[in-house]
């Protein structure tokens, strides 16, 4: 399983905020927390078929074949839906871990 996924598995079955509040117990913004909030912010935004589309690629592990399927739609339309979130998930990933490491040479 990639960062992508996980992350995204992670939030999705709704163990990030929890498991985000464990280790973040502080009112700074850590990499955890600013990627559960952008997360949340990005995954509020998203239309039910579009949240839903990514559930079942990432939870369910479905195909685009077979989410098309279920929609009724080709897989380029689906990917159309999911990819934009996808990208904005994989910045939201990196600018968490570009915080971490600047954080790092701080200290």
């Amino acid at each position: 399983m990639n960062e992508l996924e996980f992350n995204i598995r992670l939030y999705l079955s709704g163990v990030m905020e929890p498991w985000t509040d464990r280790i973040d117990s502080t009112d700074q913004l850590t990499p955890q927390r600013f990627i559960f909030n952008a997360m949340t912010e990005l995954f509020d935004s998203l239309s039910d078929d579009d949240l839903e589309m990514i559930r079942l690629r990432y939870m369910e592990r479905l195909t685009l074949s077979e989410v098309a399927s279920l929609y009724l739609l080709n897989e380029c339309t689906v990917r159309n839906h999911t990819n934009p979130t996808i990208k904005q998930v994989k910045e939201i990933i990196k600018k968490a871990t570009e915080q971490a490491q600047h954080e790092r040479e701080v200290d």
